[in-house]
C-alpha cells in the first residue's frame, strides 16, 4: 500500500504565513527592546524560528515574558492593560495607555537589583514630599507594575495541528491556552492557538501621576519584593517555555532539517558552537592556502 501524501495546506494559510515571515525578516540588531510589540524577544527567538520552520505553523505575535511599569491613560471607554497589541489612540479606560499613557520601564529579562539603591528611579518614577492627592481616586491616573509570562499566538493549518500544539502548551504548564477559529464557514479551518499562563502573572499599583510627575506611592521594600517575585517567575517561565519546546518534539510537531527530532538545548548550543569553530578554522585554512599557493 502506497503511503498517503501529506495534505495540501490551505492557500489562505500559506498567504498569511508568507506575509508574516516577510515582516519578521529583520536583522536582530535593529530591534528596540523598549517597543512592547513589533519584534521577537531574544529569549524566544530560537523557538519562534523553529515553529515558523514548520510547514503548518506560523507565529503571529509573541512576548517571551516581561516586567513592565506603565502609566495608564486618561480614563474613558477603551481599555488597554499592557497586553500585546493593546495600544489606543483615543481615551483609554482603567489601565489604558491612550490619552497620554506611556511605558516607564520594560525588561524581558530578570532585573538585577543586587546593587540598586533607588528602585523607584530605576522603574521610571520619583519620590517627592509635596505630592498631594486631590479629589477622588477615580480621577487619578495610576502607575502599574506588571509581570507577564510568555504569550504566544500560533496560526495553524489544520485542526489536528492546532490540537497537537495546544496539547503541548497545556502539558507544559500554560494552562490558560486555547484555540480560536476552529470552524470556518467559507474555507478550510486555520485555527489560532493562544499560549498563555495567567497563574504566573503579577500586577500591583505602585504610583500615580501628579502635575506631570510619575510619583511612587509604595515603599522601597515593596518594590524590591515585587521585583524579587518577578525574577523568580522569570525562572519558572523559562522552564515552562523549554517544556513546551520539548513537548512539541515529543508529540511530533517540532522537526529540524531532514526530519530530525527535538534536540536538548544544551546539546544544541554545544553543537552549534562546535560547528561555528569548525567553519572558522576552515575559513582560516582557506585564507592561508590562498596566501601560500
Amino acid at each position: 500500500m502506497q503511503p498517503q501524501p501529506p495534505p495540501l495546506l490551505p492557500p489562505s494559510f500559506l498567504s498569511k504565513k508568507s506575509r508574516i515571515l516577510s515582516a519578521l525578516a529583520v536583522p536582530a540588531e535593529t530591534y528596540d527592546d523598549l517597543s512592547p510589540k513589533g519584534s521577537v524577544d531574544e529569549g524566544i527567538r530560537e523557538l519562534i524560528g523553529e515553529i515558523n520552520a514548520l510547514d503548518a505553523c506560523v507565529t503571529t505575535s509573541s512576548c517571551a515574558g516581561r516586567v513592565s511599569v506603565f502609566l495608564e491613560g486618561k480614563k474613558g471607554k477603551d481599555v488597554w492593560d499592557g497586553e500585546e497589541g493593546g495600544s489606543r489612540e483615543t481615551k483609554a479606560g482603567v489601565g489604558g495607555k491612550g490619552g497620554g499613557g506611556r511605558w516607564l520601564y520594560v525588561s524581558h529579562d530578570p532585573v538585577d537589583i543586587s546593587h540598586a539603591s533607588d528602585l523607584a528611579t530605576l522603574l521610571g518614577m520619583q519620590r517627592v514630599d509635596d505630592a498631594v492627592v486631590q479629589g477622588s481616586s477615580k480621577d487619578l491616573r495610576f502607575i502599574h507594575f506588571k509581570f507577564e509570562p510568555m504569550i504566544l499566538h500560533i496560526l495553524t493549518a489544520s485542526l489536528q495541528q492546532a490540537q497537537t500544539v495546544l496539547s503541548a502548551a497545556l502539558q507544559a504548564g500554560f494552562r490558560e491556552s486555547g484555540a480560536l477559529n476552529l470552524i470556518s464557514p467559507s474555507e478550510q479551518a486555520t485555527p489560532m492557538v493562544g499560549i498563555r499562563s495567567m497563574g504566573l502573572a503579577l500586577e500591583s499599583l505602585v504610583g500615580f501621576e501628579d502635575d506631570g510627575r510619575e510619583i511612587c506611592m509604595v515603599p522601597e521594600w515593596q518594590l524590591k519584593t515585587l521585583l524579587e517575585i518577578s525574577n523568580e517567575r522569570f525562572v519558572e517561565n523559562t522552564k515552562r517555555i523549554e517544556r513546551f519546546r520539548k513537548l512539541l518534539g515529543e508529540l511530533g510537531v517540532m522537526r529540524g532539517k531532514e526530519g530530525e527530532g527535538w534536540e536538548d538545548p544544551q546539546v544544541r548550543r554545544e553543537r552549534k558552537r562546535a560547528e561555528g569553530l569548525k567553519r572558522s578554522q576552515e575559513s582560516k585554512k582557506a585564507a592561508v592556502d590562498e596566501d601560500n599557493p
